[in-house]
Formats: structure tokens, C-alpha cells, sequence
């Protein structure tokens, strides 16, 4: 949808120092430095994406403020995000905005939900994404600050402000820069993971991440060891999966290339490694507190074998091939309660 929509213009600082005081000072920033955001740098990002300023991408949650081109431009603006990063900024915007990801409650809960940003296809090479060692945090690259970007946006359009209209009871470090990486698609015996999920090419998926979860095994010498680590350590009992009032949650397991081989190998169709995965993930009704037992009943979640699932079907456990050669770790992301990843094409 296109309405005419420009942003307010506030006179500030055009020195970094003086300007990131500024605006931490009025509630747009974390605390990190940031760029003043000139109309002529503005501009800049405006262009790249040849989309109008006043085009609305989004109506984002809790303030129900319209998203439009200019003021993601500014955000990203503000974190020296490459102008090459916009039109996978705004994909990520259309896709926090779908139903399915619920962005009203991740913005509210007190969990450290945070979205996550899965990119596939080849802008990850043209934006220096990274997919190898340390890709899910500490690799050097664009990607923090497009991250960074991004929880601008949700905290001065979309009006996120910790104590105030969330109410996260510990946050997280990716509430700063979120998480940015990419799939190791070249290294990986599956589609991609955007493939998978019905779309080629480049695509972001976003991804409520309530953190990140290193498994390690010094050990694992086969395709059914390594299943059976990663489901099995998924499905700890205060996962979010596992509460009594969920009725839906997600997981996404980021393998490393080399244990993805060893799968791969065994496993050669994704949908078979889910439902195994999925098979793994999962507890006996008996190890929960017993006040607990009767919100897992209601839901009509403990099977035949008195066993309770972390999730309600395979085609909730999501996976994709990153990190580097090293092996011994992979990675797993727990979803948050109600809200599912969306997968939407970038279009530069």
C-alpha cells in the first residue's frame, strides 16, 4: 500500500559523538555510536532500493506506526548498514508484519524473543553475510549492523521500549543487533532452507528466536548419533516448546557442514531428517512437576506412549547447514510461543 507519509525532521547534531548523545538522550537509540542521519546520506538508501520514501512497507506493533521506505532508510542510515542491505531490510519488515509471525506478542511478552534473519540465495555474497566460522555471531561482516538496523526499526517505529511496552525480563544480546547469517548452501545435501519452504533465489526467513543453544559432541561418528544429540538436547523441560499453554512453536537447528555431510549422507531427503529430529525432541509426561501435567493433558499433547513432543509436527523443526569445518557444535534456535517463521523474496 502507498500513502504520502514523510518523517518529522528534528534538528540534531551532524557530529557522531554529539548526535549518538542526542539520541539516546530521546529514546531512537541503544547506546551504541551512531551515523547522524543527513537527508543527503538518507537519500542514499532511499535510492538503493528504488522504492518511493512514503511507500508503506509495514504497520508495525505496539505503536501501530506505518513503516515506510524513509524511515527504514534512516534506521539503517543510523548503523552504517550498507544501502545494498535495504531491499533485504524491507522483505524482513513485510515478513515481521505477517500474521503468522505475530509480531504484537513477540514485541510484548516477557520472553528475549528477538528475530532472527536467515538469508539464502546470492545477495549473501554481495552483502558479505556471513555462513562460515563464527556465522551466528563474531564473524567480520555486514551483518551486525543490518541486525542492528532492524531492532531500530522495531524499537523507533514499531515503539519496542524495554519496561515500557515490553516487558522481557532479561532480553538478550541479539534485542541489539539481532541475529544476521546466512545458509551454507554449497556445503549443505538439502535444498536451502528458503527452497524448502517454497521460495528460490534470494530470501530472508525471520525467525522468533528465543536464543541460541550449542550442542556439543566430541563423539558422534554417525548420522543416527548425531540425530539423536540434537533432538534430544532440543528437548529440554523448560524449553518454550514444552509449556502448558503452547500450541505452537517452531525450532531451527543450524548444522555444521561437516556433521551435514555425515547426515546428508544417510538422510538424503530433508523432510525424513525433520521427522526424526522431531521424533527425538521429546519428554515422558513424568518428569514434569505434577501441577504441570493436567495444561499438557488439556492440550491433548501427551501420546500413547505417555511421551509429550516439543513441537506438534516435524514440519515444525527447521534446519539449515552453516557455521565452520571445525564440527563438533551446532546450534540450536528455540522459537517463541504463538509466532511462526515467515519466509519472504527480496527483491533488489
Amino acid at each position: 500500500m502507498t500513502q504520502i507519509l514523510t518523517s518529522r525532521r528534528i534538528p540534531s547534531d551532524t557530529e557522531s559523538a554529539g548526535f549518538t548523545r542526542q539520541a539516546v538522550e530521546r529514546g531512537w537509540a541503544d547506546g551504541l555510536p551512531c551515523i547522524p542521519p543527513t537527508e543527503a546520506l538518507v537519500s542514499q538508501y532511499i535510492e538503493a532500493v528504488g522504492r518511493p520514501p512514503d511507500e508503506v512497507i509495514a504497520v508495525l506493533p505496539p505503536s501501530r506506526s506505518p513503516c515506510t521506505v524513509e524511515k527504514i532508510a534512516i534506521n539503517a542510515a543510523m548503523t552504517a548498514a550498507a544501502p545494498a542491505a535495504m531491499p533485504l531490510l524491507c522483505a524482513a519488515i513485510e515478513a515481521l508484519s505477517e500474521p503468522d509471525f505475530a509480531l504484537g506478542g513477540v514485541n510484548a511478552t516477557t520472553a528475549p524473543v528477538s528475530p532472527a534473519l536467515i538469508v539464502n540465495g546470492p545477495m549473501r555474497h554481495a552483502l558479505d553475510i556471513p555462513f562460515g566460522p563464527s556465522c551466528l555471531g563474531g564473524a567480520d561482516s555486514a551483518a551486525p549492523a543490518i541486525g542492528r538496523a532492524l531492532r531500530l526499526i522495531m524499537r523507533n517505529v514499531a515503539g519496542q521500549r524495554p519496561g515500557q511496552t515490553t516487558e522481557s525480563v532479561f532480553g538478550q544480546p541479539a534485542r541489539v543487533v539481532s541475529l544476521v547469517a546466512a545458509e551454507w548452501e554449497e556445503e549443505s545435501p538439502w535444498l536451502p532452507l528458503a527452497a524448502r519452504r517454497g521460495i528460490d533465489g534470494d530470501a530472508v526467513t525471520v525467525f522468533p528466536m528465543m536464543g541460541s543453544m550449542n550442542v556439543v559432541d566430541t563423539i558422534a561418528d554417525s548420522a543416527e548419533s548425531i540425530v539423536q544429540m540434537l533432538g534430544r538436547s532440543a528437548g529440554y523441560l523448560g524449553a518454550n516448546g514444552f509449556l502448558a499453554a503452547t500450541e505452537l512453536s517452531q525450532i531451527l537447528i543450524a548444522i555444521n557442514p561437516v556433521w551435514a555431510e555425515i547426515v546428508g549422507r544417510r538422510y538424503k531427503d530433508a523432510e525424513v531428517l525433520q521427522e526424526l529430529l522431531w521424533e527425538e525432541a521429546c519428554l515422558p509426561i513424568s518428569v514434569y512437576p505434577a501441577s504441570y501435567r493436567a495444561g499438557i493433558e488439556a492440550l491433548e499433547r501427551v501420546g500413547a506412549d505417555g511421551r509429550v513432543h516439543l513441537l506438534r509436527s516435524p514440519h515444525d523443526v527447521l534446519v539449515m547447514v552453516c557455521g565452520g569445518m571445525g564440527s563438533l557444535h551446532s546450534t540450536v534456535l528455540h522459537g517463541f510461543t504463538s509466532s511462526l517463521a515467515v519466509t519472504r523474496p527480496v527483491v533488489a
